[in-house]
C-alpha cells in the first residue's frame, strides 16, 4: 500500500513514519512544492499551523490570524480537491479536538476545512452510523479531532512540565482540581494504523485515552518516573491566576492562557470512533502512556 504523508517531519507525522515504514510504502509529499500528486493509495493529511500559546494569545504569537486560514484551511481545500481527482481511496484529515469549538482562529481554522471536506462529499458523512452503508470501493474520508497528544518528540506542556519537575520545583497548582482527556501517541497510532486495515466507516471521529487525568495526577507520574517523591503546594487559586495575568505581560512560561489549558476540565468520548473500528478499549492506558511519553522526554 502506498500511503502519501503531508507533515511527514512534524511530530506525529514523524511518530507515525517510525510506526509504519517497515510495513507500507510512504511518500512524503512537501505541500510547499507545487509537483503532480504522486500515485497513492490513502492520503493522510497533517500538514498545518499549531495553535500557539508560547507567547500567549496567538495574535501575539508566531502566527498572525490569516496564517491559520491559509495553512490550516485553504491548504486542506486545494489537497482535499486534488485528492477527490486522484484514485486514492482513503483520505486521513487530523483536525482538532478544538474545532468543535470555533472560538478561536487556530480552532475556526480547523472547522472550515472540517465543513469543507463534509460539504464537498456530504453523502458519505452520515449521522446514523452504518457500515454498510457506504459501497464496495467508494472513498473513505476520516476527519480525526485529537486532544492532546503526547508522546516521543513531545514538545508541549508536557515537555514544559518535565523541565520543571526535573529542576526539582514543587508544583504549584494543585489546589485546582481538574480532569482532562489525552491522547497517546500509541493509541493515535493504533487508530491511523486500523483505518489504514480496515474499511472502517467515513466520519468526523474524536481520538482520546479511555481514562481521564488531571493535572496533579500528572505531575505525580513525572515525579514518580523521576524517582523523586511528589512536592505539589496548594497556592490560592486567586493568587496564581493573578500571576499568570502578570506572565501574560512580561510573556512569561505561565500565561493566562496555560494556566486554563493546565487547570480546565475537558474531557471528551471516543465512543463512536470505537464502534467504528469494532473494540471495546484503546490498547494503550492513560497513565501507561504517560509514563512512557514521561520517560522519553527525560532521555532527551
Amino acid at each position: 500500500m502506498r500511503v502519501l504523508m503531508t507533515g511527514s517531519h512534524g511530530f506525529v507525522g514523524s511518530n507515525l513514519i517510525e510506526a509504519f515504514e517497515s510495513t507500507y510504502s510512504i511518500i512524503r509529499w512537501d505541500v510547499r512544492e507545487d509537483k503532480p500528486l504522486p500515485e497513492c493509495d490513502v492520503m493522510i493529511h497533517l500538514a498545518g499551523l499549531a495553535h500557539d500559546t508560547k507567547r500567549g494569545k496567538m495574535s501575539e504569537g508566531r502566527w498572525k490570524k490569516e496564517d491559520y486560514f491559509r495553512v490550516n484551511t485553504e491548504l486542506t481545500k486545494r489537497i482535499y480537491d486534488r485528492f477527490l481527482e486522484s484514485g486514492a481511496k482513503k483520505f486521513i484529515f487530523f483536525s482538532s479536538i478544538k474545532a468543535k469549538d470555533n472560538g478561536t482562529p487556530y480552532a475556526r481554522s480547523k472547522y472550515l476545512a472540517e465543513r469543507y471536506i463534509k460539504e464537498l462529499s456530504s453523502e458519505l458523512f452520515s449521522t446514523t452510523p452504518n457500515p454498510s452503508s457506504q459501497e464496495e470501493g467508494e472513498k473513505r474520508i476520516y476527519i480525526l479531532r485529537p486532544c492532546m497528544i503526547h508522546g516521543k518528540g513531545n514538545e508541549g506542556n508536557l515537555n514544559l512540565l518535565v523541565k520543571w519537575v526535573k529542576k526539582g520545583l514543587p508544583w504549584p497548582l494543585a489546589a485546582f482540581e481538574n480532569m482532562r482527556s489525552f491522547a497517546s501517541m500509541g493509541n493515535v497510532v493504533y487508530v491511523v494504523s486500523e483505518l489504514l486495515k480496515k474499511d472502517v466507516e467515513s466520519g468526523i471521529y474524536n481520538i482520546c485515552d479511555d481514562e481521564a487525568v488531571s493535572t496533579n495526577e500528572l505531575i505525580e507520574l513525572i515525579f514518580e518516573c523521576l524517582g523523586k517523591k511528589a512536592h505539589l503546594w496548594r497556592i490560592p487559586k486567586g493568587l496564581m491566576k493573578s500571576i499568570a495575568k502578570i506572565g501574560d505581560a512580561l510573556h512569561l512560561p505561565l500565561n493566562t492562557e496555560r494556566l486554563g489549558k493546565l487547570t480546565e476540565n475537558y474531557i471528551v468520548s471516543n465512543r463512536e470512533i470505537k464502534l467504528a473500528m469494532g473494540i471495546d478499549r484503546m490498547p494503550v492506558d492513560a497513565k501507561e502512556g504517560f509514563r512512557k511519553s514521561i520517560r522519553s522526554l527525560i532521555k532527551e
